[in-house]
């Protein structure tokens, strides 16, 4: 039956994540909001919803190491499986320097974390503290929008407002029952099993979660739009750690497990900055670094265990 939780969970969170997302662009487009916001905000931050009801859940039901460990594992996810795997399917190419803005709130988002995770807590105060930075960073990019999406490719004419307004319940709906299986469905496994609960929410939620990113970062991978593609990974580890802990911990204070100050944050922070000087630094990111990219997450699912 936990299997069957989980199956279902994972589909609703797919289902429920592709129709936020479509929704989303669809009212986007209807306001002219420019190519670089819907890539980096709308698509990127739909996309982690997901994560968003699956924390909050996790954090209700008393079982935080399944909160922290889908941020934290959603993040090395985006960045090295599902960055591989968009290489593999296409090589990358974007121009780093229009990048450099949304890298560096990444990176610094996972980099203050640290000292966060070291108090043993993230509490309210925290949790607001980086509420506010989000929020600080979505105005930043309304009004300084750059280009970094460049590419604003005919996708026939947008939708009607109610028919988007339509995608985006049916979404959030699906959603909420997919996050709510799957967060219950893992936990019983885990406990079952003898499993950690923050090695099952830093690999099958995080990853489960993560299916909406995968599913449009690999389709805009195919239709040959890279930027959106990596918009999309950046916007979404933004949004996991400013807007997704932020909420969950105002909401209730999350304890932190020591693993997560000692070994999960650090690999996530090396991760951002991995993909930031790959992407600051080469014009292509290819299929061979692709294969690293997934090689290296490989290696730690390994030693996460």
């Amino acid at each position: 039956m936990d299997y069957i939780l989980i199956a279902a969970g994972l589909i609703g969170l797919f289902l429920g994540g592709d129709a936020l997302v479509r929704g989303s662009v669809g009212i986007a487009r209807r306001m002219a909001i420019s190519p670089l916001l819907i890539g980096l905000t709308v698509v990127g931050f739909g996309t982690s919803t997901p994560e968003l009801l699956v924390s909050v859940q996790a954090a209700l039901g008393g079982v935080p190491d399944i909160a922290l460990g889908n941020v934290i594992g959603s993040n090395i996810a985006n960045i090295l499986l599902i960055g591989g795997l968009t290489a593999l399917v296409w090589p990358i190419r974007v121009s780093g320097a229009t990048l450099r803005r949304d890298l560096s709130v990444m990176v610094l988002a996972a980099a203050v974390l640290l000292p966060i995770f070291l108090t043993g807590a993230v509490g309210r105060v925290s949790g607001v503290a980086l509420l506010l930075a989000l929020v600080g960073y979505l105005v930043w990019a309304y009004l300084r929008p750059g280009d970094a999406v460049a590419e604003d490719h005919d996708e026939g004419p947008s939708p009607a407002v109610l028919v988007s307004l339509v995608w985006v319940l049916v979404g959030l709906v699906a959603l909420m029952f997919g996050a709510r299986f799957l967060v219950d469905g893992a936990t019983a496994i885990a406990r079952g099993f003898g499993v950690s609960e923050a090695f099952i929410g830093l690999t099958i939620v995080a990853v489960g979660t993560s299916l909406p990113e995968l599913a449009t970062s690999v389709t805009a991978a195919l239709r040959r739009q890279s930027e959106i593609a990596i918009g999309n990974i950046i916007g979404s580890n933004v949004f996991n750690v400013l807007g997704i802990l932020g909420v969950t911990a105002i909401i209730t204070p999350i304890p932190v497990a020591t693993r997560f100050a000692s070994f999960d944050l650090p690999m996530m922070l090396v991760a951002s900055v991995v993909l930031a000087m790959l992407l600051l630094t080469r014009p292509v990111i290819g299929r061979g670094v692709g294969c690293c990219l997934l090689i290296a997450y490989a290696g730690y699912v390994w030693l996460a265990q």
